[in-house]
C-alpha cells in the first residue's frame, strides 16, 4: 500500500523549498508535482549519476520513494538529505523507513531526535511515554492465522467486503484503463467474487459502468440489509478539480457515493452531501445497525493529515454532519480505513500511533460514551509494510487485511485471516454483593485503580450489582468499592489474556467496623514531606464518612503524625497540616465541621520506634492519621 493510496489532494511534504528547483531538475520536478513518482525517481537518479545532485534532489528522491513505499531507497536518500537538513517531518519519515526495514534501534534514535524537536507533537509524546513499545507488540503472541489469497495479481489489490456470499475488492488489474502516474499501474476498479462451498473465491467480475469509471473507485461498505452501498470515487467524475496555474496540473479529491443494490444490479448512484471540492472523504464503513457512517477525511479542523470521522444516517438514508472521532484515535499523522465490526469495535490504520513500520492496524471501542485506549492489533496482521483495509466477522473470527509486505504476489495483496486468540483487551465484569445475604448491591460505587494508584474509571453498580470495565490485558488492577451503610472493600485483579474476567466482591455492614473508642480503618499514609490526601487514603477515609453518616451524633478527633526525619518543630507543623487536610476531607463529604477536629503530634507518638535504623517501610508506617470517637458512638456488645 502506498502511504497515500487514493489521497489525491495530499500536499507533498517536501523538506526543501521549491525555490531549490533548477533547470536541471525541471523534468523530474514536473513528474513529481503530478504525483508521477516512478518517472520522477528515474529523472532524479540521472542527476545523481551525473554528479549534479544536491540536498534538494536527495530530499525529492526520499519523498518519491517514500510515497511508493520503496523503503530501502527512501531510507538511503533520507539519510543523505539529512546530512544538511534537520527538518523534523523528514526525520520522522526517516525513522519510519528505518523501522520498516527492521532497524528498530536506529529508528528509535531518530524518533528521540524528532521528539526533542517537536515535544508537543502527539507522535513524539506517545513515543516518549513508551519508547520500548516494539518488543511489547512483537511479544504478544500470534492472535491470527494469515494467508495470501489466490485472487491477488501482480498489481495493487486491496479491500475485502464480504456481503451475501460475495467478496468486493478494489484492484488495478484492468489493463484497459489508463495508467496512474503515481505508481504506473491502471486506475482502480471495483470487482466482485463469488464465495464457493470450499471457501475459495471464484467468478471474478468487474462491476458495471455505473459503478466503475475511468477514474479511481475505492472500498465499498453495505447497509445491514445489503440494499445500499457506499463507496469512494475520484471527483474528476463530477468534473470537480483544482488546477495548478504554474504546472497546469489538475488535482482532484475523493468523494463518497451511495447506490441502491437489487440482486447484482446497482442503480441510483448519488454523491453524498458531505462531499466538498476542498477536501477528500473516503474509506466508508457502515455500523452494524446502519445508523452511523465512519470514514476518513482531510477536512479542515482535524488533528492531523487524515482523521477518522463519523456521521449519522437517518431513517431516510440521509447522512448528517461529520463528527471527528477525537484525539484518542486521531494523531498528527494519517488515520484511515476505519472499519466498525459487528460488536462495535472500531478498527483503523495509522502511521501516527506506535507501530511496526508503515501503516499498522489498531482497534478501540466505545464504552460508556468514551473510547477505550487504542491498541495495536499486533503480528501477523501487522508487518513492517503498510497494513490496512482490515475487516472481520467477530462471531467467526474470519476476515481480510491488505498489505504490501514482503512475500506477496505483487504490490498490495489481500490476505484472508482467522482469529485464533482474543485480542489484548480484557472486559472486567464485577458483581458487588452483601457479604451476609449475598444480595446484589445496586448503587455501590466502584473505582478501578492501576498498580500506580491511578483511578482508571469510577462507576455505579447497576440493579444486578454489576460494573464493567475494559482494560489492557496482563494489567494488574485493584477494585475499590464503597456503599452507604457498608464497610468499604478492595479486591486485587490479576492481569489476564482472557477476553473476560468475572469477579465478585462482598461488603460487610457498617456495624462491623465500630468498636468502643476507635473506628477501625486501614492505615492512612502520607507521602514523604507531603500533607495532601492520596487516592488510597481518600478511599479509606470514606469508611469513616460512612460511619459518621450512620451515627449522626458521633464526634471524631483525628491525630496526624510524621516519621523521625526533619526537625521537631518542622515535623510538628507538617503533622498539623496533615491533620487539617484530613479534617477538611471529611468535611468536604458533607460532615458538619463541629463533628470532626484534629491536631498534629509530630514525631512524638511513633507507630514504630526504630531509631536511626528505620527502613522506608517503617518510616511510611509512622506517616499516618488516626481517629478516636469522642462521643456518640455505639456501645460494644
Amino acid at each position: 500500500m502506498k502511504h497515500l493510496k487514493l489521497i489525491i489532494t495530499l500536499v507533498i511534504l517536501s523538506s526543501f523549498s521549491v525555490t531549490a528547483q533548477t533547470k536541471a531538475t525541471k523534468s523530474a520536478d514536473k513528474h513529481f508535482d503530478k504525483y508521477q513518482f516512478v518517472e520522477a525517481i528515474e529523472d532524479y537518479n540521472k542527476l545523481v549519476e551525473k554528479g549534479e545532485a544536491d540536498a534538494y534532489v536527495y530530499g525529492r528522491l526520499a519523498e518519491a520513494n517514500y510515497n511508493i513505499f520503496n523503503t530501502t531507497e527512501a531510507e538511503k536518500w533520507y539519510a543523505k538529505a539529512l546530512e544538511t537538513s534537520q527538518e523534523p517531518e523528514m526525520i520522522f519519515k526517516y525513522s519510519e523507513m528505518l523501522k520498516a526495514n527492521g532497524k528498530y534501534e536506529a529508528s528509535n534514535t531518530q524518533m528521540k531526535k524528532f521528539a526533542s524537536m517537536r515535544p508537543s507533537d502527539d507522535r513524539a509524546a506517545m513515543f516518549m511515554s513508551n519508547p520500548d513499545y516494539l518488543p511489547k507488540i512483537l511479544d504478544r503472541g500470534k492472535k491470527f492465522n494469515v494467508q495470501n489469497m489466490d485472487i491477488n495479481t501482480a498489481v495493487s489489490d486491496f479491500g475485502g467486503t464480504l456481503k451475501d456470499g460475495k467478496l468486493y475488492i478494489s484492484s488495478a488489474r484492468n489493463n484497459a484503463r489508463k495508467n496512474y502516474g503515481w505508481n504506473e499501474q491502471p486506475f482502480l476498479d471495483m470487482y466482485s467474487f463469488t464465495q464457493a462451498e470450499d471457501g475459495s473465491y471464484q467468478n471474478e467480475t468487474m462491476l458495471g459502468d455505473k459503478m466503475n469509471t475511468k477514474y479511481h473507485e475505492g472500498l465499498m461498505s453495505f447497509s445491514p440489509d445489503g440494499n445500499t452501498v457506499y463507496f469512494s470515487r475520484e471527483s474528476f467524475y463530477e468534473n470537480i478539480y483544482e488546477k495548478d496555474s504554474v504546472s497546469n496540473t489538475k488535482y482532484s479529491v475523493l468523494h463518497l457515493f451511495k447506490a441502491n443494490k437489487t440482486g447484482d444490479k446497482f442503480s441510483n448512484i448519488e454523491a453524498l452531501p458531505i462531499n466538498s471540492k476542498n477536501y477528500s472523504i473516503k474509506n466508508p464503513s457502515v455500523s452494524p445497525d446502519g445508523s452511523t457512517l465512519y470514514f476518513a477525511s482531510d477536512m479542515p479542523g482535524g488533528f492531523g493529515k487524515y482523521d477518522i470521522y463519523k456521521a449519522s444516517i437517518d431513517e431516510n438514508g440521509q447522512v448528517g454532519t461529520p463528527v471527528n472521532m477525537g484525539q484518542k484515535i486521531n494523531t498528527e499523522g494519517h488515520e484511515m480505513f476505519p472499519y466498525i465490526s459487528d460488536n462495535n469495535t472500531l478498527y483503523f490504520s495509522s502511521i501516527g500511533h506506535l507501530g511496526l513500520g508503515g501503516m499498522d492496524v489498531f482497534y478501540t471501542k466505545e464504552i460508556d460514551g468514551k473510547m477505550a485506549p487504542v491498541r495495536n492489533v499486533g503480528v501477523p496482521i501487522n508487518s513492517n509494510g503498510d497494513d490496512f483495509a482490515f475487516s472481520i466477522n467477530e462471531e467467526t473470527g474470519d476476515g481480510f487485511v491488505s498489505s504490501n509486505r514482503e512475500g506477496g504476489k505483487g504490490d498490495d495483496d489481500i490476505y484472508a485471516f482467522k482469529k485464533i486468540q482474543p485480542l489484548c483487551d480484557v472486559q472486567i465484569i464485577a458483581t458487588i454483593v452483601d457479604n451476609k445475604t449475598k444480595a446484589p448491591l445496586a448503587g455501590a460505587t466502584a473505582s478501578l485503580v492501576d498498580d500506580q494508584g491511578n483511578v482508571l474509571a469510577t462507576k455505579t453498580a447497576d440493579q444486578n450489582g454489576k460494573v464493567e470495565y475494559i482494560i489492557e490485558c496482563d494489567k494488574d488492577t485493584e477494585l475499590q468499592v464503597t456503599m452507604q451503610d457498608y464497610e468499604s472493600n478492595t479486591l486485587a485483579i490479576k492481569g489476564t489474556d482472557e477476553e473476560e474476567a468475572l469477579v465478585e466482591i462482598a461488603l460487610n455492614p457498617i456495624e462491623k467496623i465500630i468498636e468502643v473508642e476507635e473506628v477501625v480503618l486501614n492505615p492512612i499514609y502520607f507521602d514523604y514531606d507531603k500533607s495532601n490526601i492520596t487516592a488510597k487514603a481518600a478511599f479509606e477515609l470514606d469508611n469513616l464518612v460512612q460511619a459518621m453518616n450512620k451515627y449522626p451524633d458521633m464526634v471524631i478527633y483525628a491525630t496526624s503524625h510524621t516519621d523521625i526525619r526533619g526537625g521537631d518543630n518542622y515535623n510538628l507543623r507538617l503533622s498539623d497540616r496533615r491533620a487539617k487536610t484530613t479534617v477538611q476531607y471529611i468535611i468536604s463529604k458533607g460532615i458538619d465541621a463541629s463533628r470532626i477536629s484534629g491536631a498534629g503530634k509530630g514525631e512524638t507518638e511513633l507507630a514504630i520506634d526504630c531509631g536511626d535504623n528505620c527502613t522506608e517501610e517503617q518510616h511510611q508506617m509512622n506517616r499516618r492519621s488516626q481517629f478516636r470517637i469522642m462521643s456518640g458512638g455505639p456501645k460494644a456488645n
